[in-house]
């Protein structure tokens, strides 16, 4: 394929970076999205191919597959001619292929290969309640992406099939399969014309069976051999080759791979729902069904005669039950309107009979308001109560208290102390059997403990991603909770379950800030912009049985965590905050001088900050002309350049992952900055330094991997030492710490401060590189300290007095700045020498509401020009006003009714 004629044909829309492979029908090419600055994947048909097919027919039919929205199938953004070439257009999804996995596992763990056929399952029942069968499933089109599967190239078959039907034999001179022998059904191999959704259920199992045993059920030297096995030979049992696969499981692949369609499942979610029945007798020919021993006459007749009754009871009970009119009570919503005294100021929760709303209130206390009642009451017990919970009786809550995890009978006037350790934000879930789960504050970890007293216990733990919002589920053997990716949640979240019984953990829905169970049989779950899916649910098996739909759209989300506010009740009372998402606020950029006199920097323009809110962070290159700062924008969090005071704004890092803290190596030509994006660090979420060149030019490159999480980064002038800051989980003390390192010398990192107890943290290195300042908690309140650098235990003095944050230099390093606990500038005089002398603090000016930073960034949030000139954000448009508290009696009604209609 001629590349370069290519590359000019989509040179208007897409730029061409390398070529991704090359397959039997396409040949794939990672590209740059230009108008919306994203890597994609362009498949280009091959020109025999494609020159057979015809570009108004294969795009007729492929349209068709564009409208299919599930959290498992890849999307199709676009496709076209372009020159005489064919070609669509879908993410570039980091990860591997399954092929890819199974290259260098040869055979997945039960779990695993289980899990990823029930997503694929999922993904292709959808597909096929919407009319497209895929024709193609086999390892090389499921994409594995942050654990998740992803199927790729859907209906593309089914596009050049139905394309190529007028083309006659020309179709089969091109060389070209459609469809994959080793997983190619018998009514493909046999040239069948009308294939059907039990093909792509035959091809699942032959995958599933792959990832079983380590090779597909049918293989042979030849495509000829592999099809005349696909015909007319048996699939080899699984329990044979591999002792460990359930007996139900093997049932489960042999029903997919029957060769006749009508034995195998009739859908893809009959297939599902089978993978998740361990209960279940197996059915397929490969199994033995036993007769039930002979007892006697006696006993046997009476048994059908009391079965008989029990028919004929329950039959006439549903006839009876089916004449009875339906009682339906009307839905019914009002605001909430609660005096000043008793504002709802943050969290809510109703009683599962849906007669009381606890709310954090006035007083940083919960408030308890009756149904039949006008006023709420303080509940007393429960200042400092941050999450909280009813008991499934609704007669008791339990709740959080800096780090104690306490229970309150309702009524009484004291809560008792269950259990500590426990994370201010992390929630909680009271489930029936008495247990409450919470979130432990060091490490990953869902704890247990009963509520009728005694010792934690953990409950789920990861090595890598952290657990918070736990909810419970009915029967007590599922927990649902949010993994959270990134240091504060804000690279992604996923809603999942953790059963209890086989202490494993899946999936659910991905992208979800949190979810929960409603009666009757449905699941609701909350993505970050606020917006409320709803989906069919089994609670027994903890499955997700549908499509989910919208129901509600502007659910109010906080930060950090993204906690949606929405409470339900088992009765249907619903109760929400609608309104904009926390966190779409838009800033100014403003320049301060020492008098603190603000002049606007450019009043046209404002930002909004990326989802990690206080993580965004602006510095000014050496020469005072460019701003580098981390912006929120529709596509993603990236880091811009801003030619000062009033040029262009230009992206600069182009990665889909968040992107956030700039700074300006000395030469004033390279930016650095914190990414999410690469490998984990330290069983922590993937937080690493990356590079590049200001202009935009070149590729963005990791600087160096320490083994941890890097949230700040600075480096000496002459470029010999490298600062770090790693670590930093919220809600987490004493996992912020220092290191440095000499990059292309040190083969690790050298720890500076690194106290397990405290944190360190808003590394400032001085013009000269000879001295640190940054911020520590170790007195129990935030101070400003500075020490020599690298040497730091060869002194240490305290900057700040009753309170300091966020440590800057002056450009000429004659001055250090930080903030105080009240939100003052402080300027310290600093006298060079080989003893530093420090002068007396004094107060600049005094932050005034609405300017950037807040309190406890952790890093410092702004920057110094060279003409000693503080640039700072200022609140320019508030995201979100006071929004009412809106409640729906009879909700399950409405929720019934969208979800059937499907929107």
């Amino acid at each position: 394929m001629p590349v370069e004629r290519l590359a000019e044909a989509l040179a208007d829309r897409y730029r061409l970076e390398r070529e991704l492979g090359a397959g039997g029908m396409a040949t794939v090419y990672l590209a740059e999205d230009l108008r919306h600055h994203r890597h994609v994947a362009v498949k280009v048909l091959r020109p025999e191919l494609a020159a057979v097919i015809g570009a108004e027919r294969f795009l007729a039919e492929i349209r068709t597959t564009a409208n299919l929205q599930h959290p498992h199938i890849l999307p199709l953004f676009d496709s076209g001619e372009a020159d005489h070439f064919l070609f669509y257009v879908m993410p570039y999804v980091e990860g591997e292929s399954l092929r890819d996995r199974l290259r260098r596992e040869t055979q997945l763990p039960i779990a695993d290969a289980t899990r990823i056929a029930g997503e694929v399952a999922s993904a292709l029942d959808y597909a096929h309640r919407h009319g497209v069968v895929h024709r193609d499933i086999k390892p090389e089109n499921i994409l594995l992406h942050d654990g998740r599967a992803l199927v790729a190239d859907f209906g593309i078959a089914l596009a050049i099939t139905s394309a190529g039907s007028g083309s006659g034999s020309r179709m089969t001179e091109t060389g070209m399969s459609l469809g994959t022998p080793h997983y190619m059904s018998p009514e493909q191999a046999m040239g069948e014309r009308e294939i059907t959704a039990r093909a792509d259920v035959y091809a699942l199992g032959a995958v599933l069976y792959e990832m079983l045993v380590g090779e597909p059920p049918f293989t042979g030297p030849s495509v000829q051999a592999i099809v005349a096995k696909v015909l007319t030979e048996t699939p080899r049992p699984l329990l044979p080759q591999r002792h460990t696969i359930p007996p139900h499981l093997e049932a489960v692949v042999l029903t997919a791979l029957e060769k006749l369609p009508a034995d195998r499942y009739t859908t893809a979610g009959e297939f599902l729902a089978a993978l998740g029945d361990t209960t279940a007798r197996a059915t397929s020919a490969a199994t033995i069904a036993m007769r039930a021993p002979v007892r006697g006459r006696d006993s046997r007749t009476a048994a059908i005669a009391a079965l008989t009754g029990l028919v004929l009871l329950l039959a006439g009970w549903t006839a009876w039950r089916a004449l009875q009119p339906a009682v339906t009570e009307p839905v019914q919503r009002y605001a909430l309107a609660m005096p000043d005294s008793q504002a709802i100021t943050g969290l809510f929760a109703i009683s599962p009979d849906g007669e009381r709303l606890l709310f954090s209130g006035p007083g940083n206390r919960l408030w308890l308001k009756a149904h039949d009642r006008a006023d709420a009451e303080p509940v007393p017990g429960t200042d400092g109560a941050r999450r909280f919970v009813f008991s499934p009786d609704g007669k008791a809550v339990a709740f959080v208290e800096g780090s104690r995890v306490k229970k309150l009978t309702l009524g009484s006037a004291s809560a008792i102390q269950l259990a500590d350790s426990a994370s201010p934000t992390g929630g909680l879930a009271w489930l029936d059997d008495g247990s409450i789960i919470y979130v432990r504050t060091a490490g990953r970890a869902l704890m247990r403990v009963v509520a009728a007293g005694g010792s934690a216990e953990v409950m789920q733990q990861s090595d890598s991603l952290p657990a918070i919002l736990p909810r419970a589920l009915p029967g007590s053997r599922y927990v649902l909770f949010t993994v959270c990716f990134g240091g504060t949640c804000g690279s992604r979240q996923d809603l999942a379950v953790f059963d209890r019984k086989t202490r494993t953990t899946r999936i659910l829905a991905p992208a979800v800030a949190t979810g929960d169970y409603v009666a009757p049989g449905r699941l609701i779950f909350v993505r970050r912009d606020g917006v409320m899916l709803a989906a069919p649910f089994d609670p027994g098996r903890a499955v997700i049985t549908g499509e989910a739909v919208p129901v509600r759209d502007s659910v109010v989300v906080l930060g950090p965590g993204y906690l949606p506010l929405y409470a339900v009740s088992r009765t249907g009372t619903f109760v929400t905050r609608l309104g904009a998402t926390a966190g779409a606020e838009r800033y100014t950029m403003v320049s301060i001088d020492r008098t603190g006199a603000e002049t606007p920097l450019d009043p046209e323009w404002t930002f909004q900050m990326v989802v990690f809110g206080g993580n965004s962070g602006w510095a000014v290159s050496p020469d005072g002309t460019r701003l580098a700062i981390g912006l929120g924008t529709s596509s993603g969090d990236d880091i811009w350049i801003k030619h000062l005071p009033h040029g262009a704004l230009s992206r600069l890092s182009l990665d889909s992952a968040p992107d956030f803290r700039p700074r300006w190596m000395p030469d004033g030509r390279t930016v650095t900055f914190i990414s999410t994006r690469g490998p984990a660090a330290g069983g922590l979420s993937a937080a690493h330094l990356y590079r590049r060149a200001a202009d935009g030019t070149g590729a963005d490159s990791m600087v160096v991997d320490v083994g941890r999480p890097v949230y700040e980064a600075a480096w000496t002038r002459d470029l010999r030492w490298l600062a770090l800051r790693t670590g930093g989980v919220v809600n987490q003390t004493g996992g912020r710490d220092i290191y440095a390192i000499r990059p292309g010398i040190d083969t690790a990192a050298t720890p500076l401060l690194t106290s397990p107890v405290f944190d360190e943290s808003a590394l400032a290195l001085s013009p000269d590189g000879h001295w640190m300042a940054y911020e520590s908690n170790e007195t129990g309140s935030t101070e400003v300290y500075l020490r020599p650098f690298p040497q730091v235990d060869a002194g240490k003095q305290q900057v700040s007095v009753r309170g300091g944050q966020a440590p800057i230099w002056a450009r000429n390093g004659s001055e250090l700045f930080y903030v105080s606990a009240n939100r003052e500038m402080m300027v310290v005089p600093v006298a060079g020498g080989a003893s530093v002398q420090l002068g007396q603090p004094r107060i600049l000016f005094r932050l005034p509401e609405g300017l950037y930073p807040l309190a406890g960034e952790n890093y410092t949030p702004f920057d110094i020009t060279p003409d000693g000139h503080f640039l700072m954000a200022r609140l320019a448009q508030r995201g979100e006003a006071v929004h009412p508290v809106i409640v729906t009696e009879h909700w399950f009604q409405e929720l019934d009714a969208r979800m059937r209609s499907g929107r």
